[in-house]
């Protein structure tokens, strides 16, 4: 991989001040990406320690699915850098969910679920298309998971959203390619992610059903996640666009 082929480029990581978007912060930054960190807690003290490591970052509040909030994201970091780059759409509610039957799934918990994971796509992506249109490139990253391929049971809101997730890609890689901006998804596997270690006692036999189905077989971190990303951001995808790559070990193949 090129050494710091992103020097000169600005990316917005949505719910990047923990887990596989904190990863994916550190890795752009090594990448010599500017990164701007957009979260809901702790993007400030995130950015700061970007920062502190000679990157040029800022953290901001941003709740994804609040049309407001995500507006003055993108305003923020064209007044302090001038430009966005890359996109990565890596927001989303998972670990916090109901695990059950569909039919006990709280409607409210479902319209949440789609507005975070779903809406909070297609608002980040509004707001930052004007810039990438204006000069003619950009890539946008939008974070699925394999449970839509697999359709994994008992959590449907989920699942649903991140199926979502692969055909809104499809759909705007085929609206922005004229417009030279690219538009890729990941599929990660179940990650350890500190949201998902800190609730382990419920997740432990998934973890060990997704470590031993895979061809790689070891627990996924947040760390395998983001040299995808990188790649995908970089020069080396520039003919690459409406792609789903999964990420998870070789779990799901296809």
């Amino acid at each position: 991989m090129p050494d710091r082929e992103l020097s000169d480029q600005v990316a917005i990581v949505t719910g990047g001040a923990t887990g596989i978007g904190r990863s994916i912060a550190s890795e752009l930054a090594r990448a010599g990406a500017s990164v701007v960190i957009a979260d809901t807690q702790g993007a400030v003290a995130a950015a700061a320690q970007l920062a502190d490591a000679g990157t040029a970052a800022l953290g901001l509040a941003v709740d994804v699915a609040d049309e407001r909030d995500v507006a003055d994201m993108a305003q923020q970091t064209l007044l302090r850098f001038g430009r966005i780059d890359c996109l990565i759409n890596n927001a989303g509610l998972f670990a916090s969910l109901s695990s059950g039957p569909f039919e006990g799934i709280p409607l409210e918990e479902w319209r949440r679920v789609m507005d975070v994971n779903v809406l909070g796509i297609h608002l980040c992506s509004r707001a930052v298309i004007g810039t990438m249109r204006a000069v003619g490139t950009g890539a946008i990253v939008n974070i699925s998971s394999g449970t839509a391929f697999k359709g994994t049971p008992y959590r449907l809101h989920y699942v649903a959203s991140k199926g979502a997730v692969i055909s809104m890609t499809k759909a705007l890689a085929r609206e922005l390619g004229k417009d030279g901006v690219r538009v890729n998804a990941i599929a990660p596997g179940f990650t350890l992610s500190p949201s998902v270690l800190d609730e382990y006692d419920i997740f432990a036999q998934v973890a060990e059903e997704q470590r031993i189905s895979r061809a790689i077989q070891r627990d996924e971190s947040p760390e395998d996640i983001a040299g995808t990303v990188r790649f995908l951001c970089g020069p080396g995808a520039s003919f690459i666009t409406g792609q789903t790559i999964v990420v998870d070990g070789g779990s799901y193949l296809h």
